[in-house]
C-alpha cells in the first residue's frame, strides 16, 4: 500500500486501485475509489460548497506480526477532520472514529497475518470489483464489520413495517411507491451516504453489511459524526442541499381524486368548497386531462378554457396544479421528433418501448439537457403561460412497463449505473425554470438524495387502503424525513379502494385524514371504487375515454364523517404558525417535521424502539390507530409533562398510559414541561 498527501487528500494505491479521503463538511469525511487511472470529479449528491477544510494526515508504520515468530512493519495512515478520524492500514482496510471510538470498519476476511480474524482461507475482501463483461463498468460490493445493537434508520421509503432497518435488505432502486434515497442515521452517532446513483442493494446483515452496486466506475460514499440525529441531518443537508421555505397559503387542504375529467368539474367542485366555507389551497387535476401522452396539453374537448377556469379558481384562492407523465405515447405529436433527436430513453434489445400504460410509449431521457428543454418549453406553453401554478409529476421513478434496469440506457450511460437520480433530474426540469420566479412546490412520487432542494413534495405512491398499508406509511414518512426528505405527503384512506361506501374504508379513511393533519402536506386522493361511472366518450384516446372514480371531497362519506373531517380541518388551521414554524426548521437545518420518537428524545433507550407513534415537530407527540374497531391506545410519554388535547388532562411523563380513541378523536399530547 502507497500513501501520499495531496492538496490535504489521503491516498491509498494498492493492486490498481486508488483510494482518496478527504474532509467534506463539519466532522465528515468522503470516501472514493476506483480501478480507473483517476478518481472522477462527478459529485452526485454533494452539491453544496463546503469551502476550505484543513484536515490532520499522518502517515506511518505499525508493527506486522510475519508469522515466523518475528515482527516487521507495514504502512498505515490516517485522516482526521474535527471529530471523524479514519484509518486505512497495509491492505487497504478503512476504520472509522467517533472521538477515538470505533464506529465502523470495512469488512476482511482474506489472509493478511493479523487481518485474518480466524478466516484465513475465506479470501472475502472489504471492496470487491468484479468487471462487467463487455464494458468499462464493475460490479462494486462493499462491506462492513456489523455492530451488535445498532439501529440503523433513514435510507427512503420501503412499503415494510420496519422503522429500524437493521436486519433488513433494501433494493437499491425506484420504484411505484419505493424510493432510494441512501443515506442511513445510526445509533452510535454517525450517518453514511452512499453516494452512488447505481441500481444496487444494501444489507444491513447481523453478520455484516453490504453495499452493492451493479454497474460503476467508482465507489463513493461520505460519512459524518455527531451527538445526535438532529446533528447529523444538520451536517448531511449542510453538503446535500436543503428545501426551501414552504408558502404559507399552501399549508392547509389540497383536493384532489382520480379524476376530475373536466373543467365544469374542477370548477363545480370549487365552487362547493366555497359554499360550504371551506378554504383549499391546491386543487390537483390529474391524469388524461390530455390528448394523449407525451402532448403534455389539455384536451379541448372537456378544457374549453383552460386559462378562465384558472382564473376563476386564483380569485378563490386556489392554486392550481396539472398531472405531467413522462412517457411519449407513439401516437403523441412529439414522438417523431423527440425520438429522431435522441431526447428519449433508449432500449438495448428488442423494441424500443419502456412503458405501456394505455399507450405504446418511451419515457423522456432526463440525463439529456435538451430532452429537459424540449419538455419544458412545452409544458410552459400549455399550462405554466395559462395560469398553471405548479406541475405533479408523477410516474416520475420512472415506472417502467418492466423493472428490467440492465435493458435502458440514458444519454450519459447504462440505466443501471445511474437510474436512481431519474426523478431528481425529472423534478429539475421545472425547478430550474421556475426557481427564479417565485416558490416552487412540485409534487412527486419518487426523489433521490439532495431531492429535497428541488421543490419537491414527495408522497409515498400508489398504496392500497388497508389498515397494513396505513401502518407502513409512518415508518415511510419517519425515514423519508431521515433521510433528509422533510416535505412529504401521502394519500389520505390509500390509493386503491374497491367500495368507497364500505363502513371498514370509511373507518380507515378517517383514521387517515387524523394522521395527515399532524403531517406535513394534507392531500385528498384515491381512485375510488366502484367503477361505474361511464365514460364521457368511446374514444380510445383523449381526456374522456379513461375511467373516473367515485368523489372523494370532504363531504363524500356521509354526514357524522363530514363532521369529523371538518373538525380536523378546524385543527389543521389552528396549527398554522406552528406548521409554518416546523417548515423554517427544515429550511434552516434540514430536520423533517415528522419525527421519529429518537429524534426528538435521543437520550431515552426506548423511543428508539418505538415504531407506532412520532412527534409532530417538537411539540405534538401523536398516535395514530392503525387497527379496525380499535378505540384506545397506548402511548408511551417521555420525561416530561404531557397535555392530552382531547380532555386538558396533563400526565406526568417516564411511563406508559393507555387513553380512549373513538372514531373523532386520535390520540395526541401537547409537550408542556
Amino acid at each position: 500500500m502507497l500513501f501520499t498527501n495531496e492538496s490535504g487528500a489521503l491516498i491509498a494505491r494498492r493492486m490498481g486501485e486508488t483510494l482518496r479521503i478527504e474532509p467534506w463538511g463539519k466532522d465528515s469525511l468522503r470516501f472514493r475509489a476506483t480501478m480507473q487511472p483517476a478518481i472522477e470529479g462527478v459529485n452526485w449528491a454533494l452539491s453544496e460548497p463546503i469551502g476550505a477544510i484543513e484536515a490532520k494526515i499522518e502517515i506511518g508504520e505499525e508493527p506486522h506480526w510475519v508469522g515466523d515468530g518475528t515482527v516487521d512493519t507495514r504502512p498505515i495512515a490516517s485522516i482526521t477532520n474535527g471529530r471523524i478520524r479514519a484509518v486505512v492500514n497495509f491492505a487497504g482496510v478503512i476504520s472509522v472514529y467517533r472521538d477515538d471510538r470505533l464506529i465502523l470498519r470495512e469488512y476482511y476476511r482474506a489472509y493478511e497475518g493479523t487481518l485474518s480474524r480466524g478466516s484465513r482461507c475465506l479470501k472475502v475482501v472489504n471492496r470487491e470489483w468484479k468487471g462487467n463483461i463487455g464494458g468499462s463498468e464493475y460490479a462494486l460490493t462493499v462491506r462492513f464489520d456489523p455492530n451488535d445493537g445498532e439501529r440503523l434508520y433513514g435510507m427512503g421509503q420501503y412499503q415494510q413495517p420496519y422503522l429500524d432497518l437493521k436486519g433488513c435488505t433494501l433494493e437499491l432502486a425506484q420504484r411505484n411507491s419505493q424510493i432510494s434515497v441512501p443515506f442511513t442515521v445510526s445509533s452510535l452517532g454517525y450517518g453514511l451516504l452512499w453516494n452512488n446513483p447505481a441500481v444496487g442493494r444494501v444489507t444491513f446483515g447481523r453478520n455484516l453489511t453490504e453495499w452493492t452496486a451493479r454497474a460503476t466506475r467508482q465507489m463513493d460514499y461520505w460519512i459524518t459524526v455527531a451527538d445526535a440525529p438532529k446533528q447529523l441531518l444538520e451536517n448531511y443537508t449542510a453538503v446535500t442541499g436543503r428545501a426551501g421555505m414552504f408558502p404559507e397559503e399552501l399549508m392547509g387542504l389540497w383536493q384532489c381524486k382520480l379524476r376530475y375529467r373536466t373543467q365544469a368539474e374542477v370548477l363545480s367542485v370549487a365552487r362547493r368548497y366555497r359554499q360550504e366555507g371551506i378554504k383549499i389551497d391546491m386543487i390537483v387535476i390529474d391524469f388524461f386531462h390530455w390528448t394523449v401522452q407525451g402532448d403534455w396539453k389539455f384536451d379541448p374537448t372537456y378544457w374549453p378554457d383552460p386559462r378562465a377556469m384558472v382564473e376563476e379558481l386564483h380569485a378563490m384562492g386556489i392554486r392550481v396544479i396539472v398531472s405531467i407523465w413522462p412517457s411519449v405515447d407513439r401516437r403523441s405529436e412529439h414522438f417523431e421528433e423527440m425520438l429522431e433527436r435522441g431526447l428519449l430513453i433508449r432500449t438495448e434489445r428488442g423494441a424500443v418501448q419502456t412503458y405501456d400504460y394505455q399507450g405504446d410509449c418511451v419515457e423522456i431521457d432526463v440525463f439529456n439537457p435538451e430532452a429537459r428543454e424540449y419538455v419544458w418549453q412545452v409544458c410552459k406553453k400549455n399550462y405554466l403561460d395559462l395560469g398553471i401554478d405548479a406541475f405533479w409529476l408523477d410516474n416520475s421513478e420512472p415506472d417502467y412497463g418492466v423493472y428490467d434496469f440492465d435493458h435502458y440506457r440514458y444519454a450519459i450511460g447504462p440505466a443501471l449505473t445511474c437510474s436512481n437520480l431519474y426523478p431528481q433530474l425529472y423534478s429539475r426540469i421545472f425547478y430550474d425554470a421556475m426557481k427564479d420566479s417565485g416558490d416552487v412546490v412540485n409534487l412527486l412520487r419518487c426523489g433521490w438524495a439532495g431531492s429535497q432542494k428541488y421543490g419537491n413534495v414527495i408522497w409515498s405512491g400508489d398504496v392500497p387502503s388497508t389498515f397494513e398499508a396505513f401502518r407502513d406509511q409512518l415508518q415511510c414518512g419517519l425515514n423519508m424525513g431521515l433521510a433528509g426528505i422533510p416535505w412529504w405527503t401521502t394519500d389520505v384512506g390509500g390509493f386503491m379502494t374497491d367500495d368507497v361506501n364500505d363502513p371498514d374504508f370509511r373507518q380507515l379513511l378517517i383514521r387517515w385524514y387524523q394522521f395527515a393533519v399532524y403531517s406535513p402536506v394534507l392531500r385528498m386522493h384515491g381512485d375510488r371504487g366502484p367503477y361505474n361511472i361511464p365514460p364521457l366518450d368511446d374514444r380510445d384516446w383523449g381526456g374522456g375515454y379513461l375511467h373516473t372514480g367515485q368523489p372523494n371531497e370532504l363531504w363524500s362519506y356521509g354526514e357524522a364523517n363530514y363532521a369529523i373531517l371538518c373538525k380536523y380541518y378546524d385543527i389543521r388551521l389552528s396549527l398554522h404558525d406552528y406548521i409554518r414554524d416546523l417548515y423554517a426548521e427544515a429550511h434552516e437545518n434540514g430536520s423533517p417535521l415528522l419525527r421519529a420518537m429518537f429524534y426528538e428524545f435521543p437520550e431515552d433507550a426506548r423511543c428508539w424502539a418505538i415504531e407506532d407513534q412520532y412527534m409532530f415537530g417538537s411539540r405534538y407527540l401523536v398516535a395514530p390507530v392503525f387497527e379496525l374497531n380499535r378505540f384506545e391506545r397506548a402511548v408511551y410519554l417521555p420525561a416530561g409533562q404531557w397535555k392530552l388535547t382531547a380532555t386538558g388532562e396533563v400526565y406526568e411523563g417516564g411511563r406508559t398510559v393507555c387513553v380512549a380513541a373513538p372514531i373523532d378523536y386520535m390520540p395526541v399530547f401537547e409537550r408542556i414541561a
